[in-house]
């Protein structure tokens, strides 16, 4: 009986913790503009770019059309594309800047030119900026891919979701050490 009430109470705040951890970050920012780089910061264990510095980031240029970017989203599985221009990001091409500024407004997509149609100035953040932080801004701002850019060298994108499944995993490791814990107790 013991044993089943101390599983419920540690289940409780564990998911009360996950929670507020998902819904609710530890700072509040003021409203960002640009580049949220900060120089200052080290990077720790839930690194954003640990998430993707193992990855292959695919980038579109400024003059390529949207036809040839969409089939190359399409064939890579992705959402979003930096867009370089002499190598420097000058934005980022969605499927909803597809979806918004080519098929609502009647764009031929094989004469539509990825920088007319694209967000331009996209907030990015640095390599070594948290994950929690970084889920957040993204949630604040409506958007589900953030570009990771150490100055003015892209260094990748992530997505909401990566984060997601690698927020989801640290929870499961959490769990069973809980379980672990509880079941070493005599």
């Amino acid at each position: 009986m013991v044993n089943h009430a101390f599983c419920t109470v540690a289940r409780r705040l564990f998911e009360a913790s996950a929670f507020q951890r998902i819904l609710r970050p530890k700072r509040s920012f003021e409203p960002l503009k640009g580049n949220f780089a900060s120089e200052s910061r080290r990077c720790n264990v839930s690194c954003i770019y640990d998430l993707i510095k193992t990855q292959e980031t695919y980038h579109a240029e400024a003059e390529q059309t949207v036809l040839d970017v969409a089939r190359a989203m399409v064939d890579r599985n992705i959402g979003a594309v930096p867009v370089l221009r002499n190598g420097r990001l000058v934005g980022v091409f969605s499927e909803r800047d597809l979806m918004r500024r080519v098929v609502a407004e009647g764009r031929n997509p094989a004469n539509t030119r990825v920088a007319e149609v694209m967000t331009e100035e996209p907030l990015t953040v640095d390599p070594r900026e948290n994950m929690e932080t970084c889920g957040f801004l993204m949630r604040r701002h409506g958007f589900r891919h953030l570009i990771i850019c150490e100055g003015s060298q892209l260094k990748g994108i992530v997505s909401m979701r990566d984060i997601l499944v690698h927020d989801l995993s640290e929870r499961d490791d959490e769990v069973r050490m809980m379980r672990a814990y509880i079941h070493s107790v005599p």
